[in-house]
């Protein structure tokens, strides 16, 4: 260890490393006392949980999966964790990469509706730019007739399926998104790297204290981020607004989504009504979602819907139902509980971009 690794070494020794990850838990607590989102007890505790989950993902990022040498596939939204208007029928993969390093990713195609592969450079909580540098889609996969593929990451150019990588890139977040879950197979992914075959090293304490540092930037960037995106939305309640693509990649997002998203508010006895005919595109969801742009739970109550599930008008379009309880009229989504919240609408590789149409009516009004 160098000179210059000193103040990580005394950071340790001392435990103010640790001090200062838990200082910066504490002050994104402030997020959730913001006095332009609700204060319920309700919305705020979902808040404090959300910050919690934040820690749990944040941890794995930086300090479980966070060497690029010896990358692996983790989960950074799943079920019980969950950030900006996450979808509820993406299964979520990424892995710690470098630009300094080339990789491969094998495995078997499946048979799920999309599949997405992005590297992007920046992060939440670090100065600089953001964005992706490199995509490639399921259709443009060259695949064995077996369902075997392989695809070749690096900055520079490779033959077959290659993945552009830029200096800076510093994450892999692989896509798979349901259109039909009960009859779809996700593709299942291994990646390593093709330059060196190095075993993971112990634990570094530099390393770890960088690590530990980021994570609680993390936590304290990302519940801003999208706090921010929240109140700026909920300046026209019950609407849906598109979003600049340029906002939503440098968020990470996917570059072939082209998003619309909202902050819905209801009484009890209101409901909101979403209308719309869906573009030409692959895929296209609608989803609801808490204050806090963590999509509601999915598990046990129909809070989205998709291209493949909605059920449409014989003209093709569609009108969607936000309400507190069940109108039985088709394409319910379910508040579950909460009077206010946000929402997305996300087109995928659209032939256009049309916002659809929301009013808010008294339910008894629906039958």
């Amino acid at each position: 260890m160098s000179r210059e690794d000193a103040p990580e070494i005394a950071a340790i020794l001392d435990g103010s490393a640790w001090g200062e990850f838990c200082d910066r838990l504490k002050q994104a607590g402030a997020v959730i006392q913001c006095e332009t989102l609700p204060g319920s007890v309700f919305d705020r505790s979902e808040g404090y949980r959300y910050l919690s989950r934040l820690t749990r993902l944040a941890l794995e990022k930086f300090v479980e999966y966070g060497d690029p040498k010896t990358p692996q596939f983790y989960q950074l939204s799943h079920e019980t964790a969950k950030i900006g208007q996450d979808n509820p029928d993406s299964f979520y993969q990424n892995a710690k990469i470098s630009g300094e390093c080339e990789y491969r990713i094998f495995g078997t195609r499946g048979n799920i509706g999309y599949l997405g592969f992005g590297t992007y450079f920046g992060d939440y909580g670090k100065p600089g730019r953001s964005g992706c540098g490199g995509y490639l889609e399921g259709s443009e996969l060259e695949v064995n007739a077996d369902g075997s593929f392989e695809i070749f990451l690096s900055c520079r150019k490779k033959a077959g399926n290659w993945l552009p990588m830029e200096p800076d890139t510093s994450m892999l977040i692989v896509r798979q998104n349901y259109l039909d879950r009960a009859n779809e197979k996700p593709a299942q992914l291994t990646i390593e790297r093709t330059d060196s075959q190095e075993l993971p090293a112990p634990l570094n304490p530099v390393l770890f204290a960088q690590a530990l540092a980021s994570a609680g930037n993390y936590v304290a960037a990302t519940a801003n981020l999208f706090a921010d995106w929240a109140k700026g939305l909920a300046k026209t309640p019950n609407t849906l607004t598109p979003l600049d693509p340029k906002v939503t990649g440098g968020a990470h997002g996917d570059p072939h989504m082209l998003f619309h998203m909202g902050y819905w508010e209801l009484e009890d006895d209101e409901a909101l009504v979403i209308e719309g005919t869906p573009p030409e595109c692959s895929y296209w969801n609608f989803q609801l979602s808490n204050v806090w742009m963590e999509s509601l739970d999915y598990r046990y109550h129909p809070i989205h819907t998709n291209k493949h599930t909605t059920q449409y008008r014989d003209d093709g379009s569609f009108r969607l139902i936000v309400a507190h309880q069940d109108p039985g009229l088709p394409n319910w989504m379910d508040t579950t509980g909460h009077r206010r919240g946000t929402m997305a609408l996300r087109w995928a590789k659209a032939s256009a971009n049309p916002t659809p149409r929301t009013h808010v009516v008294k339910q008894s009004a629906l039958k």
